[in-house]
């Protein structure tokens, strides 16, 4: 799993696994997901990052599993 972060554009993609998109879909403005050949989700794009959080700090983010 990947997580990237463009200050630049404004934008975080969540890679979930290396297999190949054949597919992307906006289900939401601004919210894109990439399908695999067996349709499961593998991406997920959000657009507009500084738009949806008043209070996003992209250089303290955290991670955790439970």
């Amino acid at each position: 799993m990947k997580l990237n972060v463009d200050k630049e554009a404004d934008a975080l993609y969540l890679r979930l696994d290396d297999s190949p998109i054949v597919e992307s879909k906006e289900v939401s403005p601004g919210i894109v997901l990439d399908y695999n050949e067996s349709n499961e989700v593998v991406g997920v794009e959000m657009l507009h990052l500084s738009k949806r959080s008043s209070n996003l700090n992209l250089s303290a983010m955290q991670f955790e599993t439970v």
